[in-house]
């Protein structure tokens, strides 16, 4: 399955909250290409090799480069995958409420991780009544910091370009291997 959406991620923890803005594109279970423009120019590129990760606001001049895992789906930085890859079999679901985002109506549902290793305490999903994607995401780290990510203009199953999954290192950065 693939997706392609406009997102809005909020951190919590960040004083005052921080926020991103940018496309989040995902093809399959190993492929997956985020691009802000809010800082501008950073990205989040799984290509089905290699994570790259390129934040220039915060790490100016480098570009971190870690190997993708093999045996099955990359998740790390694809938290679209950790959560509706198999839920059944990994969480424990409760239904929270009905909602709207963005004029959509919603139900919200809690996702509690059945099954060690997950990185977040907590998962709460905002699913489309009428095509049962997600709109939004609120993600609780066992850290205590909290993500949002709330996402407009969601596509699924459209074809997406090879290109769309590579990362181009700018001039003048450095690449660093993880």
């Amino acid at each position: 399955m693939s997706f392609r959406l406009l997102l809005l991620l909020s951190l919590a923890t960040a004083t005052p909250a921080a926020e991103s803005r940018g496309t989040l594109v995902q093809a399959g279970p190993d492929k997956l290409a985020m691009r802000f423009s809010d800082p501008p120019g950073e990205a989040i590129v799984i290509d089905g090799h290699s994570v790259w990760v390129y934040t220039p606001s915060t790490t100016p001049g480098q570009v971190v480069r870690m190997a993708v895992p093999s045996g099955g789906p990359v998740y790390g930085y694809n938290m679209l995958a950790w959560l509706l890859d198999r839920p059944a079999e990994r969480y424990t679901a409760s239904y929270v409420r009905a909602d709207n985002v963005n004029g959509r109506s919603v139900d919200v549902v809690q996702l509690v991780p059945a099954v060690p290793d997950l990185p977040f305490e907590r998962a709460v999903l905002w699913l489309d009544r009428g095509d049962g994607l997600p709109r939004r995401l609120e993600i609780t780290e066992h850290s205590g910091a909290g993500r949002t990510l709330t996402l407009s203009k969601v596509r699924a199953n459209q074809s997406v370009p090879d290109r769309t999954f590579t990362f181009d290192v700018p001039s003048g950065v450095r690449v660093v291997d993880q």
